[in-house]
C-alpha cells in the first residue's frame, strides 16, 4: 500500500477548510428591507419620521357649571397634541381659592400627560375636577371637529361628507342648564342629543318628555329654527340656544362664501359663538362674524340684566362691539364703569376667536 505523504495531507485539509468557509458565507441570509418584508417581517422604522398632522393653536372648552362656580379649560395644541392646559375659569372666593390653587395645576398637568379627558379627580376637589374634565372634553371635541374640517378642505375626496361632532355652549335656564351635541355630515344634522338638561323633581318628567322631541325636530329641521315643546318652554329655549351655538361652530359651507375680489379668491364667512363667561352680575356671551380673517360683526347674545345692570349693559355693550370689530381681536379696552361686563365680554370674545384659529 502506498503511504500518504504528511505534507500532502496538510495541504488537502487546508483546502477543505477554506472551501467550507466560502460555502458558509454564501449561505448567509439576506438582510435588506425587501427580503424582510417578503418574509413577513416589518421593515425597520425610518428615523426622524414626521408626526401626523393635527390641530394647532388654542381651543377653549365650554364653561362647566359646578356647585361652587364655573370651570372652563383652554388648551394649546400642536399637531393635534395638548402642549398646555389652563383653567381660564375656576371656583373662587373663600375656601374655593385654596382648593382651586391646589387642584387646578395638578389637573392641568394630568391633561397634558393623558392627552385626553380621562384623568383622575384631585382628592378634596371633586366638583372642580368634574367641571374641569367636562370642559376639557368639550375643548377636545372642538379640536376634533376642527381637525375634521381641515381634512375635509384638503381635497375633493373628503368633500362635505365627513361627519363632525359639535358641542354647543351651555345655556342656563330657570330650571337648570341645557347643552346640546350634534353630529353633522354632508352639511346636515344626522344626530342630536342633550348632554345636559334640567333634572330633579318635576323637571325629570318634563325633560324625559321634551328632549327626545327636540332632538327629532333638530334632525328634521337641520337648523335651530324649531318649535318649542308645549309645557317645556324654558327647556326648549335653552335647547335651541345651545343648538344654535353648536351649529355656529361648524365651518361655513362653500355656498356661504363671499367673493373677495376679481382675482377669483373667496373669503369664507363664519359665525362663531364664544363660551359663556360668568361675571359677578351675570353671564356674558359674545357672537362674532368673521370673514377673510377679520371680525365684521360682534354682538352680545347674553349680558347682565336687571336693576342697574340694564343701564350698564345698554351703554357698554355697543361700545365693546365696536371695539371688537375695530381691533379684530380680544385685546380691547374695558369700558369705564362696566369692568365686570368688559372682562366677561373679552373672555367670551377670545373663546369665539379661538374657534376660528385666531
Amino acid at each position: 500500500m502506498r503511504k500518504s505523504h504528511p505534507v500532502r495531507r496538510a495541504v488537502l485539509a487546508g483546502a477543505a477548510t477554506v472551501s467550507g468557509i466560502v460555502l458558509l458565507l454564501s449561505l448567509k441570509p439576506a438582510s435588506d428591507p425587501g427580503a424582510a418584508q417578503a418574509a413577513g417581517q416589518a421593515p425597520p422604522a425610518a428615523a426622524g419620521q414626521a408626526p401626523q398632522g393635527g390641530v394647532n393653536g388654542a381651543v377653549t372648552g365650554d364653561a362647566a357649571q359646578t356647585q361652587y362656580g364655573a370651570v372652563q379649560v383652554r388648551l394649546t395644541m400642536s399637531n393635534g397634541k395638548i402642549t398646555q392646559a389652563e383653567a381660564v375659569q375656576a371656583p373662587k372666593g373663600g375656601r374655593s381659592d385654596q382648593i382651586t390653587a391646589g387642584s387646578v395645576p395638578r389637573l392641568n398637568q394630568a391633561a397634558v400627560a393623558a392627552q385626553s379627558a380621562e384623568i383622575d379627580a384631585v382628592s378634596g376637589a371633586t366638583y372642580t375636577s368634574a367641571g374641569y374634565k367636562k370642559s376639557l372634553q368639550s375643548a377636545l371635541d372642538k379640536a376634533k371637529a376642527s381637525a375634521g374640517a381641515q381634512q375635509g378642505s384638503g381635497g375633493a375626496q373628503q368633500g362635505s361628507g365627513g361627519a363632525q361632532t359639535l358641542t354647543g355652549d351651555v345655556a342656563q335656564t330657570q330650571y337648570g342648564p341645557v347643552q346640546v351635541r350634534v353630529t353633522v355630515a354632508g352639511g346636515k344634522i344626522t344626530k342630536a342629543e342633550a348632554v345636559q338638561a334640567p333634572k330633579g323633581g318635576r323637571s325629570d318628567q318634563i325633560t324625559a318628555s321634551s328632549v327626545p322631541r327636540l332632538n327629532q325636530a333638530a334632525v328634521a329641521a337641520g337648523t335651530a329654527e324649531i318649535d318649542a315643546v308645549s309645557g317645556a318652554t324654558y327647556t326648549s329655549a335653552g335647547y335651541k340656544k345651545s343648538l344654535q351655538s353648536a351649529l355656529d361652530k361648524a365651518p361655513a359651507q362653500g355656498g356661504s362664501s363671499q367673493a373677495a375680489g376679481s382675482g377669483g379668491g373667496q373669503a369664507t364667512t363664519q359665525t362663531l359663538t364664544g363660551s359663556v363667561a360668568q361675571t359677578q352680575y351675570g353671564p356674558v356671551q359674545v357672537r362674532v362674524t368673521v370673514a377673510g380673517g377679520k371680525i365684521t360683526k360682534a354682538e352680545a347674545v347674553q349680558a347682565p340684566k336687571g336693576g342697574r345692570s340694564d343701564q350698564i349693559t345698554s351703554s357698554s355693550v355697543p361700545r365693546l362691539n365696536q371695539a371688537a370689530v375695530a381691533a379684530g381681536n380680544a385685546q380691547i379696552d374695558a369700558v369705564s364703569g362696566a369692568t365686570y361686563t368688559s372682562t366677561g365680554y373679552k373672555q367670551s370674545l377670545q373663546s369665539a376667536l379661538d374657534q376660528a384659529g385666531g
